[in-house]
């Protein structure tokens, strides 16, 4: 059976208003999960990067008076009703003929899924007609309808019914209409009537139709010569207009967004959804931007038995709009693809591929969502074969990048790898010793840059000895690196071409590494009991020592393709090497102590871990990055690396708070800090507030709230600051994005207001700015979201801001 795809829910028509916006998301509805009827929810834990959306949340909402005779017992199979038998029931029933039966005073004729309820009931046992009145009530699967008369068919489930007031089941759709006609099981026609999410009897908004036709077979309703209304005004006509009755995807127009940026002018976005089948669907996207023309975008999914993918594309046929970058990009066609797949090859094996292109390096740049988007200034496309078994892993395939900086030249983008094969296996030799390797083999490209071959193998033995109280984990590699250098190496240097008569750092063609790589990690773990604040904890006391050989190898001669220098953090502490990539393998005859202290609740549940840890070197530190484009750093003999000290504590779920410190004996000042703190107010509020510091990179402080000023409002914000740092380009300070905003919720509606303003330049600070470019140091975005409750939003575009500037957002 295949797979089908989680439904999307459509909404013909939503206001969403951005006077100052971006590029819309194409890509439709987010799906909300359905809340319980208090509107109960899942509280996003403290420190959490990613919360899911709030569910709708209905508890807001009166009691619906027409559950007041909604009986659950009764069945829910509609297809029972012909092999059904008919019952009634009254306190006074009278027939005179044996066929036809007058029954008065709280009358009932329950049949299967249905139940018909009235003052007055007469009915025909022989055709089973019958005529309800007074106080009439009815139930089947799916649906209540309360009216003043009632009559109809029950064997052809049949009826009309007048002064309809009606109450969906599986959602909250409901309205009024002065006639509803059951035109059979699973067919509903009512005329003059309403449909919203809303209370019933106090809409919000609604749709008012001549006819209003509710496919429960398809989960489909359909409203024609109908308007939107907003409270008691009208918003939009709309002669034809389906919309969803149940969760099931359907064809039909997406939400309308209106937005504007600075760069490509007012937008209008009219998404169309096809639901072409239950395992492909596809979504076109045409869209007018006033400074720059029309555009056609698209989305096209599937799920095959084995292969899933996803192709989206963009086309502008005439861009007019003026070009600021450095490509010209005016009076040309412009277009972005995106294109990725999955497909299951043979038993362990899977092909996987993504490709990404755009048509000039500031198609992002013009296009880009001012709001959503985070900014993107490279293009990863690749293609690799990938498998695995229970010991091993191993991939083949290729990258290629395409530079999306509208400022910078192709020089910025990460070598090419054409190809690359990795390999990695773990083999348990017994059950406290392994066999194990890291090998990869990778042909790098650059144009303007020195290229090559570089086969990297990395075998391995590693032991484990311990308990629960202490361990012991010795370890010895094998660490060799060879290198194929292509044909003209002698005129490069580690940044490019060199000038005439520069020496190259480049001796040998094929020039290799080869040391070992030995290191010992041991530990202890102490505990007892202890209380705090009048609660019980477990503290734990756990020393650690880490003792890393590296033997020293000079690897000026090699080129610099994928590696640099990490950032120093308390893990680095207990790492073989302190740059990434294989380019280069640090020399070292290191100690490391570190202890660690943790205080765990009755539950296990960790409520404060602090460590404290330094390298203690025995030799100096020769191993250096290059410092121009044949000179290397010169090494550093220093005794000790950077003390580190972080600290993680929540003694409540409503605090957290975690640091982490870096203190230099060598240049004796602060090389790294960082203060992060969070506060939960209630289930629906959040406070942050952030330090975060690095010597000669950045020193910034950043807070973002969500505070509830009642059960229907929230003011939202989220602010940035960044103070000078001293050698860097043209790097912006002051505040660099602040966004401010505020959040209606009710029964049916949330309304979502949101403005941004912000530095859009993220290439500041890597490069001088370019000379003769209109640069706008600053941008602004304003955006206006409604979400009608069980039909959908406006495009989802806030939440996605939201969740990435508000920690622990929701």
């Amino acid at each position: 059976m295949m797979s089908k795809f989680p439904p999307r829910r459509l909404l013909a028509v939503a206001a969403a208003l951005a006077l100052i916006g971006g590029q819309a998301d194409a890509k439709g509805s987010q799906n909300r999960p359905k809340t319980s009827l208090d509107g109960s929810e899942q509280v996003c834990p403290l420190g959490s990067f990613h919360c899911t959306p709030r569910p709708y949340n209905y508890a807001m909402c009166r009691p619906n008076a027409m559950l007041e005779f909604y009986d659950p017992t009764l069945s829910t199979d509609s297809d029972l009703r012909d092999i059904s038998p008919a019952y009634v029931r009254a306190k006074s029933v009278n027939s005179s003929s044996q066929t036809i039966y007058h029954l008065v005073g709280d009358a009932w004729l329950t049949r299967a899924d249905q139940r018909l309820q009235a003052d007055t009931i007469d009915y025909n046992d022989d055709t089973t007609d019958y005529d309800a009145r007074g106080n009439v009530r009815y139930q089947e699967a799916g649906q209540l309808m309360a009216g003043t008369h009632m009559r109809g068919n029950s064997d052809a489930s049949r009826g009309i019914a007048d002064d309809v007031r009606y109450q969906l089941l599986d959602t909250r759709g409901n309205g009024v209409a002065k006639q509803g006609q059951m035109l059979d099981a699973q067919h509903t026609r009512y005329s003059m009537a309403t449909y919203s999410t809303c209370d019933l009897g106090n809409h919000v908004w609604e749709f008012r139709g001549k006819t209003i036709t509710l496919n429960k077979d398809t989960g489909v309703g359909v409203a024609r010569n109908a308007t939107m209304r907003i409270g008691k005004v009208p918003f939009l006509y709309l002669p034809y207009f389906s919309f969803p009755i149940d969760h099931r995807r359907k064809s039909g127009f997406l939400y309308p967004t209106f937005s504007r940026s600075s760069r490509s002018g007012f937008e209008i976005s009219t998404p169309y959804y096809l639901n072409l089948a239950p395992n492909y669907d596809a979504t076109l996207d045409p869209r007018i931007y006033t400074s720059r023309g029309p555009m056609l975008a698209g989305e096209f999914r599937y799920l095959l038995p084995g292969s899933s993918g996803q192709l989206n594309a963009e086309y502008v046929p005439n861009d007019h709009g003026e070009s600021d970058g450095l490509a010209n990009t005016q009076g040309t066609s412009r277009y972005l693809v995106s294109y990725t797949d999955r497909t299951a090859l043979w038993t362990g094996w899977t092909f996987v591929g993504s490709y990404n292109h755009a048509s000039d390096s500031s198609y992002l740049y013009d296009y880009g969502n001012a709001l959503s988007h985070t900014v993107i200034y490279a293009l990863a496309s690749n293609a690799a074969i990938i498998g695995g078994g229970k010991w091993w892993n191993a991939s083949f395939g290729g990258t290629l990048y395409q530079n999306t900086n509208p400022f910078a030249t192709d020089s910025s983008l990460p070598y090419q790898q054409l190809p690359y094969a990795n390999f990695s296996m773990n083999v348990p030799l017994t059950h406290w010793l392994q066999f194990g390797m890291d090998d990869g083999a990778v042909a790098f490209r650059k144009n303007g840059y020195v290229e090559g071959q570089r086969a990297d193998l990395y075998p391995y033995l590693a032991a484990d000895f311990g308990t629960a109280a202490w361990f012991v984990r010795p370890k010895l590699a094998y660490r060799y690196t060879a290198y194929q250098l292509t044909g003209g190496y002698q005129d490069y240097g580690y940044y490019g071409l060199l000038g005439s008569g520069t020496a190259s750092p480049f001796t040998q063609q094929s020039p290799s590494r080869s040391l070992p790589v030995v290191s010992l990690d041991s530990g202890l773990v102490f505990d007892r009991s202890t209380s705090l604040f009048g609660q019980s904890f477990t503290q734990t006391l756990e020393p650690r020592l880490y003792y890393l050989y590296v033997p020293y190898r000079n690897q000026n001669n090699l080129p610099l393709f994928d590696t640099s220098l990490m950032s120093f953090d308390y893990w680095q502490l207990f790492s073989p090497n302190q740059f990434s990539g294989a380019d280069r393998q640090m020399n070292a005859n290191n100690l490391t102590g570190a202890i660690t202290t943790r205080l765990l609740d009755d539950d296990g549940v960790e409520r404060l871990s602090a460590s404290f840890g330094q390298i203690r070197y025995f030799t100096p530190q020769r191993v250096q990055l290059p410092s121009g484009p044949n000179t290397v750093t010169p090494f550093t003999d220093w005794s000790g690396s950077d003390y580190v000290a972080q600290l993680n504590l929540q003694l409540s779920d409503r605090w957290r708070l975690s640091s982490e410190y870096q203190w230099s004996p060598n240049s004796r000042v602060t090389d790294m800090a960082s203060l992060e703190l969070q506060h939960r107010l209630g289930n629906d509020g959040i406070v942050n507030f952030s330090y975060h510091y690095r010597r000669g990179l950045m020193e910034q402080y950043s807070a973002s709230a969500v505070y509830p000023l009642s059960e229907r409002w929230r003011l939202l914000g989220a602010w940035t600051y960044s103070v000078a740092i001293k050698n860097m380009i043209e790097a912006p300070t002051g505040t660099i994005d602040a966004m401010a905003g505020v959040e209606y919720d009710s029964c049916c509606v949330t309304l979502r207001l949101v403005d941004r303003s912000y530095v859009n330049q993220g290439y500041y600070g890597l490069a001088p700015l370019p000379a003769g470019s209109n640069i706008n140091l600053r941008d602004n975005a304003i955006m206006f979201e409604v979400v009608f409750k069980g039909l959908g939003s406006s495009g989802g575009q806030i939440d996605s801001l939201l969740r990435r500037d508000i920690l622990g957002y929701q």
